[in-house]
């Protein structure tokens, strides 16, 4: 091993960067955190203190282009993911960039494209992390076709985070920050990609609004625009049909959870009692614990360290639930059904 410090940069220091990517990062051998920066300097400064980090920079563009920083964490919102993805891999900077991967399609393929540009670099999207801890168990059920032939896959994510027609504007309901995405509906595909393959996809996406517009914190509202409501049917030419309910204007108690039926059993994901459960008929049902599998910082750090390859999650994948979250968009507002598909549609 180099005696030489992995030297890690992270833009946004907000939550999940102080939850999980900081202290990942501090955790393992031979790697620094290097420079911050966030929304301001005096933030940035806050988190540096909090954490040790020696640089504080003004604005991501300096940090990116510093050439004491080889690796760029990327915490901030959707927004900000293509840009600062695509100035840092240019820089010659190896990139994990937070979930979603990106505002909409479009951008999704100019992380890609930049990505292919420099394959030398490593660029890794933070994944969805509710199932990891079963993500291999199911996928091998499924091989195995434990299920018999699939008939359904339901996904149920149900609150009344939003039924208050005066609930407040945050990040993740407004089309600016987070773009196409609508609520944890990239998160779920992106879990179900890596059990299932679901080729030539069309899906029929219908919308609904709790509140046509949201207050900001200054008093001003907002137009709301992303779905407090979505509902999904999708069917690909192989495997099981799907069927997506999500809302945030739900008045019963909240559920989040992903059901695999096939002509055998189910298997059923509850992510709010972080359960899982197979239930072939005949048979007594098996309970498994979704255990904690985070290890997002060491994958990206073996990755750029020993050549391992991203499983968890890459650019690739990252573009195949952004194709869904895409075409998801592309219907309900036409109301018409809609092919998924990487690449960009007029």
């Amino acid at each position: 091993m180099s005696s030489q410090p992995l030297r890690v940069g992270v833009v946004g220091a907000g939550g999940n960067s102080r939850l999980r990517h900081i202290p990942g990062f501090r955790q393992i051998e031979n790697v620094e955190i290097a420079g911050v920066a966030n929304r301001s300097r005096e933030s940035g400064e806050a988190a540096a203190r909090e954490f040790g980090i020696p640089k504080v920079f003004d604005d991501w563009q300096a940090l990116v282009a510093d050439p004491d920083i080889d690796a760029v964490c990327i915490g901030t919102w959707p927004n900000m993911h293509c840009d600062v993805t695509v100035a840092a891999l240019e820089a010659g900077k190896h990139v994990l960039c937070e979930a979603r991967m990106a505002r909409d399609l479009r951008e999704a393929r100019r992380m890609m494209a930049a990505a292919e540009k420099h394959p030398e670099l490593v660029a890794q999207i933070v994944p969805s992390p509710f199932t990891l801890g079963v993500d291999d168990w199911i996928a091998d059920l499924l091989v195995d076709e434990v299920l018999g032939d699939l008939l359904e896959l339901r996904v149920r994510f149900l609150n009344g985070s939003l039924r208050d027609a005066d609930a407040p504007m945050n990040w993740r309901i407004n089309d600016e920050l987070s773009g196409k995405n609508a609520m944890v509906m990239g998160i779920l595909h992106e879990a179900i990609l890596r059990w299932l393959k679901l080729p030539d996809l069309q899906l029929l996406a219908t919308a609904g609004f709790g509140s046509g517009a949201r207050p900001l914190e200054d008093g001003a509202y907002q137009d709301t625009s992303i779905p407090e409501s979505l509902q999904i049917v999708g069917h690909p030419s192989a495997g099981p049909r799907l069927l997506y309910d999500l809302s945030q204007l739900y008045s019963g108690p909240s559920e989040n959870s992903i059901r695999i039926c096939g002509a055998l059993g189910s298997i059923e994901i509850d992510l709010v009692t972080k359960k899982v459960t197979l239930a072939i008929d005949g048979k007594e049902p098996e309970v498994r614990e979704i255990e904690d599998a985070w290890d997002v910082e060491g994958e990206f750090v073996r990755s750029i360290r020993n050549g391992d390859p991203v499983t968890k999650t890459s650019f690739a994948d990252g573009l195949e639930y952004m194709a869904f979250t895409e075409a998801v968009w592309r219907s309900w507002t036409s109301g018409s059904p809609a092919a998924v598909s990487i690449e960009e549609q007029d």
